[in-house]
């Protein structure tokens, strides 16, 4: 069996979970905005905007992270497949 992960802020999970949001990208919103060590609300990392970014770049970002279908997306696509995570 895997280990569930705590959710540090339930009604923000909750509402997010409402509105639509995975369950993952809920909780990880909901656990960084309980934490004091992150702002969430603020613009971080220092990495440019994707659209500056190549398509062979998203697509390494893409396939990090487990993206499926990345190979027939067009670099708008990736773009959006990768906010959209």
């Amino acid at each position: 069996m895997g280990k569930t992960p705590s959710i540090k802020d339930p009604d923000t999970y909750d509402a997010l979970r409402e509105k639509g949001m995975s369950k993952e990208k809920a909780a990880r919103i909901a656990n960084a905005q309980a934490s004091d060590d992150m702002n969430p609300s603020e613009k971080g990392g220092a990495q440019p905007p994707y659209e500056d970014w190549t398509r062979d770049e998203l697509y390494a970002r893409a396939q990090e992270i487990g993206i499926d279908g990345r190979s027939d997306m067009t670099k708008d696509e990736l773009i959006s497949a990768l906010r959209d995570r």
